[in-house]
């Protein structure tokens, strides 16, 4: 199964490209950083922990689990309404049934300057409209997701909090919010106004008392002199390769690098 949103940072690309291995596992599939959900879609587990500190994405998430039919059809009479008027009406509204919220949720990621979600200082999303105008896609079998995402447990929550329920025989996928931008030298400054040092020590902290308890754990990560050396414990990372697509312009746009630890 592919992801149903467009995210920044998502892994897609790192499942279709192979050259991400994931190890064997029996227990609970374990996702802090949920996002687009990319390899829990791929690996489908039957027993899922999910979580994200988004709560508009779990909710998301919850109500394409508990009622896809009307999801889907809300998300249905936004595309018959959508236009450059309507988007920004829409950007602006208050959606207060679940199921409308989540098409609203959906419309808005799909029709949005690539897919990204962003938030102004008072909370409210801010992004411009993009240039693709289909919200309803030939692929979308919502029927499906919901079915998987049945076996999971949804929470919006701080990572620390889903990390810690790891035991032995859990597969935890840890995905932080990072920018391939943080390969250069401004990574420490830049870095806080997205995920900040000290998150970054605290994440490397319940790693290592997740795979201390048992549980296998895959991290990714910015490929930066100061993560290798955060992370130095766990050995060397292997290094992958992207391309970046999020950039506004095509000249900073190319191949860029991430690194991963398989635990």
């Amino acid at each position: 199964m592919k992801p149903f949103l467009k995210w920044a940072g998502g892994k897609r690309w790192l499942v279709e490209s192979l050259q991400l291995k994931l190890p064997e596992f029996e227990g609970t599939y374990i996702e802090p950083f949920l996002g687009g959900g990319a390899v829990f879609f791929h690996l489908a587990p039957s027993r899922a922990v999910l979580s994200d500190v988004n709560p508009r994405l779990i909710e998301t998430y919850q109500a394409i689990r508990d009622d896809w039919e009307r999801v889907e059809k809300a998300l249905k009479a936004f595309q018959a309404l959508h236009s450059k008027d309507f988007y920004y009406e829409e950007r602006g509204r208050l959606r207060r049934k679940p199921h409308t919220r989540a098409a609203q949720f959906l419309y808005l990621n799909r029709t949005c300057f690539n897919g990204l979600y962003r938030e102004n200082l008072n909370g409210v999303f801010n992004v411009p409209i993009g240039t693709k105008t289909k919200v309803v896609m030939d692929d979308d079998d919502f029927g499906q997701v919901s079915q998987l995402l049945s076996g999971a447990q949804l929470q919006c929550c701080d990572f620390e909090v889903t990390i810690d329920r790891a035991e032995k025989g859990d597969l935890v996928f840890v995905d932080p919010p990072y920018t391939i931008a943080h390969n250069n030298n401004g990574f420490l400054k830049y870095n806080q106004s997205i995920f900040s040092w000290h998150d970054q020590e605290r994440l490397q902290r319940a790693i290592a008392k997740a795979v201390a308890r048992g549980a296998r754990v895959i991290v990714t990560n910015a490929d930066h002199d100061s993560v290798r050396e955060l992370y130095s414990d766990f050995g060397a990372p292997t290094t992958v390769h992207r391309s970046s697509v999020i950039s506004g312009s095509n000249s900073s746009r190319g191949k860029a690098s991430e690194i991963l630890y398989v635990l």
